[in-house]
This record gives structure tokens, sequence and C-alpha cells, in this order.
């Protein structure tokens, strides 16, 4: 028999209509499946948790079957309450589907801690912008005789003098104390 007698016969003909009923069917009943195992269609809002604390923030995703996922605390910000959540992704009012993580950014306890930079024989010209820099923030100038004018001599916080490579809040406020040009009194 040849190439096309057999192509052309009654038989071929069945087996191809047949295959592709088969396809069509097969393709039906996969749609169907995945359609009821993926809930296709069904939704949750995500809700604003924004402020909330970790427990009202948990039994809002509870509700609504959603994951709480915790991601690393940003930087500490004062309008929001301590470990209050700051950030949500996805963000609040979209639709996503039940049992999705929702990543929640928290408020740290408190601003992180900074190094104090070794500020020896710098100016104070040199000394306030790095200050500045790191995030702390310039309080009382007071002067003491000491040769070398407008250097800083030491730091101080609430009171007590501190040194290079401690550790400070960030926005502490850092009393400078510089020198006024003046020859130490040997007394």
């Amino acid at each position: 028999m040849s190439i096309v007698k057999f192509l052309s016969s009654k038989t071929f003909l069945k087996q191809v209509a047949l295959a592709i009923l088969a396809l069509i069917v097969i393709s039906f009943l996969m749609l169907r499946w995945l359609s009821y195992t993926t809930n296709h269609g069904d939704f949750e809002t995500v809700p604003n948790l924004k402020g909330k604390s970790i427990g009202v923030a948990q039994i809002e995703l509870d509700e609504n079957n959603l994951v709480m996922q915790i991601q690393d605390s940003a930087n500490f910000n004062p309008k929001y309450p301590k470990y209050a959540v700051i950030d949500q992704d996805p963000p609040a009012g979209e639709k996503v589907k039940e049992n999705r993580k929702i990543y929640l950014t928290l408020n740290p306890s408190g601003y992180r801690k900074i190094q104090v930079p070794d500020l020896t024989e710098r100016t104070y010209r040199q000394a306030k912008p790095m200050l500045e820099a790191l995030g702390f923030t310039i309080g009382n100038i007071s002067y003491v005789d000491y040769l070398g004018k407008d250097e800083v001599v030491r730091l101080r916080f609430q009171g007590e003098n501190i040194k290079a490579g401690d550790l400070l809040p960030k926005t502490s406020k850092l009393d400078l104390v510089l020198g006024n040009g003046n020859r130490p009194s040997s007394n």
C-alpha cells in the first residue's frame, strides 16, 4: 500500500479524528481540574495593616485567609509605635489568592545604634557634617583651654564623656567640647 492511499484511507482518518477528539476531551478536563484546584476567580482582599500591631495584623490576615511573613525591621520611624507595621507587600486593597504570604516590615523598638567616629584633632567645621551625616545632632558647644582653636577636645552625651567607637542611637544629641585657642594653664 502506498503512503498516499494510506493517508486517504478511512482507517487513518478515523484514527486522526479520534486523536483530535481525545486531545479536546483531555484539554477540557485539565482546564476544569486546574480551575477547581487553583480556586480560579476566588480572591481575598489585602487589608490595610499599616500602623497596626503584630497581633492585630495576624488576626486580620487570619480572617482573610492570608499568611503573615515578617521581614527585617526597617529604620525606626517615630510616627509609628514600636513593633507596628510600617510597610506591607502586596499593598492594601489588592486582590490575591487564599493563603498568599503578605510581607510585613515592622518598626523596630528604637533607632539603630551608630558608632561614634574619631573626631580628635578635627575642627568643628569638619566634625559637624560628619556627625550629621551619620544621623547625630549637635547639642551644646562649650570651650576649654586648648591650643587648637575650634578643635574637638571631647564629645559628651547626656553629660557623660564618650569616646570613638561607642555605640549611640541614631539622632542622639551630642555636646561638643572645643578648644578656645588658649594655652592650658599649668596650675
